[in-house]
């Protein structure tokens, strides 16, 4: 990953946050990164009365907030023991915030705090927001249970360039497999692809295989080309028992400023970490 050196990640007190910050304080361990945990509070929007209660000792809002700043770093130390830890705690919606101390980053880290009451539909609206508008890619970590397991990147017909160095950056440094992954469509009985043709997407796949090679020497490559009329489904299954899916932001989005609809899809239903790339 390029420099500068530095991963962004935010914390709010939840347990998905504390994963979270777990996930980037080790990444950024082997990245040989600083890490900036940020707390964003929201009580200066409602009260000015952030200050202790007279005679409770540790009382406050304004303590609270510093409190819960002070945890997540505690969390990042403990998590990589050597590794430069900065904080922050700003006061406002948390959404502006993070993007704009990202700016510079090689990564932003969010947990995911869905407030859905779907099963499977777990993403939070800052988590979401934050994956379509950053400028650095965005790692949402919603569960971290095979963190020995493979790197998934799924790439598109445009060979998804940006997720495939990701993937390759992080296959890297963990010493993962990486497997590649490009999803054909079944279509009126036939397998299409927007590559063209099967033949077109099985060159695609060789293609990027060879570039992973190339990026990631040391690393074990492997390729799959999957026919589903699903792809983030097809991609979800790959990446069961994974360590880190990563895909790209772009796709068949309608706004501008939004995931695209099977990043979207990838990140309400994975089981796992989910790297976006931004570009």
């Amino acid at each position: 990953m390029p420099a500068p050196d530095r991963i962004v990640v935010g914390y709010d007190g939840s347990q998905q946050a504390a994963l979270a910050v777990r996930w980037a304080a080790r990444h950024a361990a082997l990245l040989d990164s600083e890490l900036q945990v940020v707390h964003c509070s929201l009580w200066p929007l409602l009260t000015h009365d952030l200050g202790p209660v007279k005679g409770v000792a540790g009382s406050g809002l304004q303590h609270q907030a510093e409190a819960i700043l002070e945890e997540g770093r505690a969390e990042a130390e403990s998590a990589a023991p050597g590794t430069t830890v900065l904080d922050s705690l700003v006061y406002g919606l948390p959404a502006g915030h993070l993007r704009r101390m990202a700016e510079d980053a090689r990564m932003l880290v969010l947990g995911s705090r869905g407030i859905g009451g779907f099963l499977g539909l777990l993403v939070g609206s800052v988590s979401l927001e934050l994956a379509a508008t950053a400028s650095c890619p965005v790692a949402v970590i919603r569960f971290d249970k095979h963190p020995e397991g493979r790197v998934v990147v799924g790439i598109d017909p445009t060979g998804s360039a940006g997720a495939l160095r990701l993937a390759c950056d992080v296959a890297m440094v963990t010493g993962a497999e990486l497997m590649i992954i490009h999803v054909t469509r079944p279509q009126d009985g036939t397998v299409y692809s927007p590559a063209g043709g099967l033949e077109a997407a099985r060159r695609l796949l060789e293609k990027s295989t060879a570039t992973a090679r190339a990026l990631a020497p040391t690393v074990a490559v492997n390729q799959d080309l999957v026919r589903d009329s699903s792809v983030p489904r097809a991609l979800l299954n790959a990446a069961r028992g994974a360590a880190l899916i990563v895909v790209g932001s772009k796709g068949h989005g309608i706004l501008k400023g939004t995931v695209g609809s099977d990043a979207h899809a990838v990140l309400h239903h994975a089981t796992g970490p989910v790297l976006i790339s931004r570009n």
